[in-house]
């Protein structure tokens, strides 16, 4: 029985890898999307990097959001 217990252990140490990899590699992604997003945005609006302060970005931010809560909002109507 002993034996049983350690495979079990194995294959269970192996299932915690493997999810530990997908969740790194789902990290990864939105990491992906929102880099790619920020600079979408920052490329569309012809946003100047020296003139993204910590609090623009925060500004901005909050403005984008509620413009696109906005539109989910009408859109469901």
């Amino acid at each position: 029985m002993i034996g049983g217990i350690v495979m079990s252990q194995s294959n269970l140490e192996k299932q915690e890898a493997k999810l530990k990899d997908l969740n790194q590699k789902i990290k990864d992604a939105k990491n992906k999307i929102e880099q790619r997003l920020g600079k979408q945005i920052i490329s569309q609006a012809n946003l100047d990097y020296a003139n993204l302060s910590n609090d623009n970005i925060k500004s901005l931010s909050k403005k984008v959001s509620e413009f696109l809560k906005g539109n989910q909002a009408h859109n469901q109507l």
